[in-house]
């Protein structure tokens, strides 16, 4: 007779272990491209005396990662995530070789640009071929793999990059992730056979209206990236500017509001039971703690007085704790999914309250990272647990979209989080005080907060899969 432990799936077997491998592979490739910049930029933009489209090109992929998220969700849906993922991968492929080649850098803004609409049709896809390849009992643990493959490029990527880049010159940063696509592409073709075998589900009426409305959504979500590349741009340039900047700033928001109005699930400003309050949640962590950890090294070189390189360690703690967060929910156990993002949402709000007393008080630095370790483990606990929600309330006619719902969501909130606390900073940034920090990380902690008490809404008891409506 069959043991009950012969019996469970496991990802690390022959018949999945090379979808896993292969998403491994694209998740760590994507998760070092993303590292590299940071470190390889500031180089480029100095060798093409350009220093003014610093700004511009590190916006460039945010507001292109838009208006992706709403193609590759409605694309997926329609033609299954073959497609969508071959798409993502030439356009990767493309876009390194622009800035790899750059002879200027409107080049390498066009390469960035061609990076966000890369993450965004990889990232969806990846998910639709998740849900579609693999059984719900290993998808938690899938997820805290996504989560793990950030740790060596957050710790390692920024000194790689800047060996390469000293060495070999920062082109090569770019042109080398070419080849390392391969091998990850040629892992998944097994799995991407096996989904292109699936037959397509067939479309009731409600699922040929959702996908109109999300149809209709699309030039909302094209709006939302404007808005979001020039909320960017003008925050940048806000000191120099302030009246244009504020005002561009002031009508950005507008329109990405408006827009989110569009391109969300019907009831997710009310985090209405079911997938609204999944994305509602979502945007809520994410504003919550990418809005305080795009601050926290300004704080500590200001107020602790932290070397550049010192202050980096948050992105370490970041990536560390966040996997960490995430292979403990992937572990077996007996808590419900949303015993597990309450948890997580907790450890965030009363992490980021520790967080707060580098800004507040005088307290050893020590105790404040910790408190942000914690904030940390709360995300990967919380966003892998969405994740898995994200799926378990969606089928095969929706999980496309659903998937980028709750991604474009998250965007949209982070950068109106940053705008916010970008334009605050902005107005005392001659001397930054303490307080203004304090206010930051402590908004942070109450977004934070509202999340935890809206989590237990993410379950619908009369229906089994939400989607948009």
């Amino acid at each position: 007779m069959t043991s009950t432990a012969e019996a469970r799936p496991r990802l690390f077997t022959g018949q999945h272990l090379p979808l896993v491998l292969g998403v491994i592979g694209l998740v760590t490739l994507g998760a070092f491209e993303n590292r590299a910049v940071g470190t390889a930029l500031p180089t480029m933009v100095r060798e093409f005396d350009a220093l003014g489209s610093f700004g511009l090109a590190n916006a460039a992929p945010n507001a292109s990662y838009l208006i992706s998220l709403a193609i590759a969700g409605l694309w997926s849906d329609r033609r299954g995530p073959i497609p969508t993922l071959r798409a993502g991968a030439i356009s990767f492929v493309v876009a390194q070789l622009l800035i790899g080649t750059a002879a200027a850098m409107p080049m390498v803004i066009a390469g960035r640009l061609l990076s966000g609409l890369a993450e965004g049709l990889l990232d969806v896809s990846l998910m639709v071929l998740v849900a579609r390849a693999l059984p719900a009992v290993l998808r938690p643990r899938m997820f805290s793999l996504f989560a793990a493959m950030w740790i060596l490029p957050s710790v390692l990527g920024p000194v790689l990059t800047g060996v390469v880049t000293e060495q070999f010159g920062w082109r090569w940063v770019f042109l080398g992730a070419i080849a390392l696509l391969v091998p990850s592409w040629l892992l998944l073709r097994p799995a991407m056979h096996q989904s292109a075998d699936v037959p397509a589900p067939e479309r009731t009426a409600e699922d040929t209206a959702e996908l109109e409305a999300w149809r209709a959504a699309l030039p909302w979500a094209l709006a939302a990236s404007v808005a979001l590349f020039s909320m960017t741009v003008a925050g940048d340039h806000l000191e120099a500017h302030p009246f244009l900047g504020g005002t561009t700033v002031l009508v950005a928001l507008v329109v990405l509001g408006r827009a989110a109005v569009r391109v969300m699930p019907a009831g997710t400003f009310t985090a209405r039971r079911g997938f609204p309050a999944v994305v509602a949640v979502r945007g809520l962590g994410g504003a919550a703690f990418t809005g305080v950890g795009a601050y926290l090294p300004l704080l500590l070189t200001l107020k602790h007085d932290f070397s550049p390189s010192r202050a980096g360690v948050t992105l370490s703690i970041t990536g560390v704790c966040w996997a960490l967060g995430s292979w403990l929910q992937g572990r077996e156990h007996r808590f419900e999914r949303v015993a597990v993002l309450r948890t997580g949402l907790a450890f965030m709000t009363l992490g980021l309250l520790v967080t707060s007393l580098l800004a507040w008080t005088d307290v050893t630095t020590w105790i404040g990272l910790i408190g942000w370790g914690f904030a940390g483990i709360g995300m990967g606990l919380s966003s892998s647990s969405l994740s898995v929600l994200t799926l378990d309330l969606s089928d095969q006619n929706n999980a496309g979209r659903n998937s980028s719902a709750g991604q474009m969501v998250a965007t949209m909130s982070i950068a109106t989080a940053l705008a916010v606390s970008g334009t605050l900073l902005a107005f005392n940034a001659d001397a930054p005080h303490p307080w203004v920090f304090g206010t930051i990380i402590t908004a942070g902690a109450a977004v934070a907060l509202l999340g935890f008490l809206g989590a237990g809404r993410v379950r619908r008891p009369d229906r089994g899969a939400v989607g948009l409506e």
